[in-house]
């Protein structure tokens, strides 16, 4: 089941983001890695569409989206290659049409989810805040 983000997931979804960004963003400072938990709890969750993914009423992962931009897309490990991170992509498309996203070149998970879900790579940047490599990738038009 997917249904709308609530001030209550708040904890729950920084506890998820912190798990998959740890296996997927290890090459990312501590200090870096801290300040985005506390944007994700301040910035992020609060001023983005944001849809959770629940297994018996508790969070399994959660997409946000601003505009027609995936902002986040973060699945626990123990629900990861279950489907959830395909169902929510799927119901942020259903919702906005193509989506763009931007992923750490370094983040090899990410990648190769969005690579098999048919997103191809439209640009390429420098990340501000951590000064890695970004990857900028869409979902062409069907």
């Amino acid at each position: 089941m997917i249904r709308k983000y609530q001030p209550e997931d708040t904890d729950d979804l920084v506890s998820i983001w912190q798990m998959a960004s740890a296996l997927a963003h290890p090459f990312l400072t501590e200090g870096f890695q801290a300040q985005e938990a506390e944007n994700l709890r301040h910035l992020y969750l609060p001023n983005a569409e944001t849809w959770v993914s629940v297994d018996t009423e508790k969070p399994t992962g959660f997409i946000a989206v601003v505009g027609t931009e995936i902002g986040g897309l973060f699945v626990s490990p123990q629900h990861q290659k279950q489907g959830w991170g395909k169902a929510l992509v799927d119901f942020a498309i259903d919702l906005k049409g193509p989506l763009s996203v931007e992923v750490f070149e370094k983040n090899a998970i990410g990648r190769r989810f969005y690579a098999q879900y048919g997103f191809i790579e439209a640009g390429r940047q420098r990340h501000e805040g951590s000064g890695e490599m970004t990857l900028l990738l869409r979902l062409p038009l069907a």
